[in-house]
């Protein structure tokens, strides 16, 4: 059980798959998935995944018109885009 808290604080993103392979990795004798799992559920720990219906937007979310629907965009940098995303984790510890 402290191997694998000590890989799930690593990286709280991995399943019970996952954790047995790095065990397998880490350590050279091989780990069971379903020794790992049920170890897990007792420890009350997860892999973060997204659940079902994520996709789905709440009913009260306002829609935002779509405004270059029916724009002819003939032109080079006529229309500019951008994202910004940041997720703060530290996958160098996790991949390394």
């Amino acid at each position: 059980m402290r191997l694998i808290d000590e890989v799930y604080t690593r990286c709280p993103f991995y399943g019970s798959r996952r954790i047995a392979a790095q065990l397998t990795r880490e350590r050279g004798d091989p780990w069971n998935r379903k020794r790992i799992q049920r170890l897990m559920r007792i420890m009350g720990i997860r892999g973060v995944a997204p659940g079902p219906d994520t996709s789905k937007p709440h009913p009260e979310n306002k829609i935002y018109p779509y405004l270059l629907r029916g724009l002819l965009i003939d032109k080079v940098n006529q229309v500019w885009s951008t994202d910004i995303t940041y997720i703060p984790i530290n996958l160098w510890r996790c991949y390394g």
